[in-house]
């Protein structure tokens, strides 16, 4: 089965709605990437238009930032601490937009989104 990027079948009293076309190429979508904490992977896709994507799989380093000296820096990520996206993410140690991560620094928040830019940054937490 493909993934489609389209509207759902139901209505929101639960009725289904008439399908009036079949799934175009246009509203094909992926599998989420989640990202992790390990060596660091990148796949490349092709998107439409002949142009690609860096996907990342897996990171062990982290641009951190840290808010009283404005300086930034490349720093080891351990694990993930806590994740509001989805509670299972934790022990599978995913890396989400919004995450907190135990760095060599100290915890780090996730201020970009992993999974479509191909790399990590973060802030440093107190």
């Amino acid at each position: 089965m493909v993934i489609t990027q389209k509207r759902s079948k139901r209505k929101a009293s639960g009725g289904r709605y008439g399908s009036s076309t079949s799934k175009k190429l246009h509203q094909a979508g992926n599998r989420p990437a989640e990202p992790r904490v390990a060596t660091r992977k990148i796949k490349t896709l092709r998107t439409i238009g002949g142009k690609s994507k860096n996907i990342l799989m897996s990171d062990e380093f982290i641009n951190v930032t840290d808010p009283a000296t404005k300086k930034t820096s490349k720093v080891k990520m351990t694990n993930v601490l806590e994740n509001t996206a989805n509670k299972q993410y934790i022990r599978m140690n995913v890396l989400t937009k919004g995450a907190v991560v135990e760095t060599e620094k100290g915890k780090a928040k996730i201020t970009n989104r992993p999974a479509q830019e191909g790399y990590v940054t973060g802030v440093l937490v107190k």
